[in-house]
């Protein structure tokens, strides 16, 4: 595995080129290993159009549409978590059952929040 100074020492379009191509491999994974991601991708695909033509203001669409992408931000550092858990430790323990029941709920807000947003947007 590289070494962590290598990645720190990179600066200007270098590094932003390596910055995507990580954010390229962390979605490409997101989508490959993570069912819900997908299925949150699906729902983005079909809400954020609705949003565009549903929302009457640039401020209704920017909350309908941040409100998706909530979502997936939410899913994909709750998948991190969750892999992060797996990794430092395979075997049922308390806390790893709390960290990752933790970033479930995180997830279940996030919808919530949409749920909220799209209610007070839509129908106020």
């Amino acid at each position: 595995m590289s070494d962590y100074k290598e990645f720190k020492g990179k600066q200007g379009l270098v590094r932003l080129i390596n910055a995507l191509g990580y954010s390229r491999d962390g979605l490409a994974a997101a989508w490959k290993n993570e069912a819900a991601f997908r299925e949150e991708v699906l729902l983005a695909i079909v809400a954020i159009p609705l949003a565009v033509f549903l929302g009457e203001t640039g401020v209704d669409r920017a909350l309908l549409i941040g409100s998706i992408l909530l979502i997936l931000i939410v899913e994909i550092l709750n998948s991190g978590l969750e892999a992060i858990v797996d990794k430092a430790s395979p075997e049922k323990h308390e806390l790893a059952k709390q960290a990752k029941d933790m970033g479930s709920a995180a997830v279940l807000l996030s919808l919530i929040n949409a749920a909220v947003v799209w209610a007070c947007v839509l129908w106020p």
